[in-house]
């Protein structure tokens, strides 16, 4: 039986190849994510297949040659591009005697370095006891045998019978301490809805620079850096616009190809933020040849969680890298389509604070509104809505109120307090 090391710097790394039209971009990505796990690649085995072999996963001839690459190399772990059965993990642990690891695996060890916050450190761990709770057999014999010994003898409970039953336990666990903390973020999205501020959502490729335009924007200093999910957990700052409204913005964790649904499962409430957003800013890696892959893929994942209904504006990252300007894009109607930007040097991003202030402006009334003294209900709820500019009262105690609100708000008002549909005086 072998040792399994602490940590597994030296790795073989295994792609084989079932769609040849994705095979090169799959598996530059797929050593961008060895490397942003912090292992180092020493040796590369590819391979085609029909369909996977149901033993190792690759056929006995491939096995043995990745074998070889590992006694060549005194590697410590192989790391699977694709997702193994629990069988197929362990009959490959035992023929290279050393650590397999597959891509959820790969994916939830880099995840565990990234995560910062209670709830993400939270998100992590149950994903992780859900992936090794299929896998507690790996080579460990021990794990099968009863307990024995003084005052255990008898029927007793194997090892792995004890040893799922405790997982099972902290996996409750764990669910119970994120429910918490799932009602104190959906105390703070009431918050935002009751105030009326406007949350728009950062969503995108990883590394297409989303926490780099979010600090740009916001001064947050959230950590960014050029590696696969530099950052995890969801941070949410007040952005003010040019038209000294505010919105709330959220940067949150980036989506990436074959994103194992264990993974969007346990990053669900993460992603609420995403499903609770007015606007969705798409942020795209402008440079990057995979450009229409990888937006096709976050638009895949967002149909996934449910939220590919909410209104969603292209912002394309990283022009001073391709030699473009800065610009927006309108469709016919008139509504913003694209942004052209560098969160870097911030060429573009005036002009995008003013475009998003015009769309949630165009959303909203602008006007001046007579109530009589009566009417001081509607006065207060105007008040906290936090639509009231300025206020007046004529010598009948009428008030003279400048509002500005949504329209949605301001409908809702005036169907509630009975005012006719020319009650407001709209100011330009």
């Amino acid at each position: 039986m072998f040792e399994r090391p602490k940590s597994g710097e030296q790795a073989v790394l295994v792609h084989i190849q079932f769609d040849a039209e994705r095979d090169q971009e799959d598996l530059n990505e797929f050593i961008d994510l060895v490397r942003s796990a912090g292992a180092r690649d020493v040796a590369l085995v590819t391979g085609t297949r029909h369909a996977p072999d149901p033993r190792y996963f690759v056929g006995s001839g491939k096995a043995e040659e990745i074998r070889d690459a590992v006694r060549d190399t005194a590697a410590e772990v192989v790391i699977f591009d694709h997702a193994l059965s629990p069988s197929q993990e362990r009959n490959l642990e035992k023929l290279f005697e050393c650590r397999v690891l597959d891509r959820t695996g790969l994916i939830l060890d880099i995840f565990a370095q990234r995560a910062r916050s209670h709830e993400g450190k939270l998100q992590v761990e149950l994903a992780q006891l859900r992936h090794m709770s299929t896998r507690l057999v790996r080579g460990w014999t021990h794990l099968e045998r009863q307990k024995g010994g003084i005052g255990l003898r008898g029927p007793g409970e194997t090892q792995l019978e004890s040893d799922r039953r405790l997982l099972g336990m902290r996996i409750k666990q764990i669910r119970a301490r994120l429910d918490k903390v799932n009602r104190q973020r959906d105390q703070g999205r009431q918050s935002r809805r009751k105030a009326e501020t406007p949350t728009v959502s950062l969503v995108g490729y990883t590394n297409a620079g989303k926490s780099t335009l979010f600090n740009k924007l916001t001064d947050a200093r959230v950590y960014s850096a050029n590696q696969l999910f530099a950052t995890l957990d969801p941070t949410l700052r007040r952005l003010g616009l040019p038209d000294q409204n505010e919105v709330v913005l959220a940067d949150t964790v980036g989506f990436i190809r074959h994103l194992p649904h264990d993974l969007v499962a346990a990053f669900r409430s993460t992603l609420q933020e995403t499903l609770e957003a007015d606007l969705l800013l798409h942020v795209i890696d402008a440079n990057d040849e995979r450009v229409d892959d990888n937006r096709a893929q976050v638009n895949e994942v967002l149909r996934e969680i449910g939220a590919e209904e909410i209104p969603q504006i292209e912002v394309f990252n990283k022009i001073d890298l391709m030699g473009r300007g800065p610009g927006i894009d309108y469709d016919a109607s008139g509504e913003i389509r694209r942004v052209w930007l560098s969160a870097v040097t911030g060429e573009g991003i005036p002009e995008f604070l003013q475009a998003l202030a015009d769309r949630f402006k165009a959303e909203q009334v602008h006007g001046m509104l007579e109530l009589p003294a009566t009417a001081g209900g509607i006065r207060a709820r105007l008040f906290e809505l936090g639509a009231i500019r300025e206020e007046s009262m004529d010598e009948h105690g009428d008030w003279h109120l400048e509002i500005l609100l949504a329209r949605k708000d301001f409908e809702r008002v005036r169907k509630q307090a009975g005012l006719a549909e020319d009650c407001l005086e709209l100011l330009h």
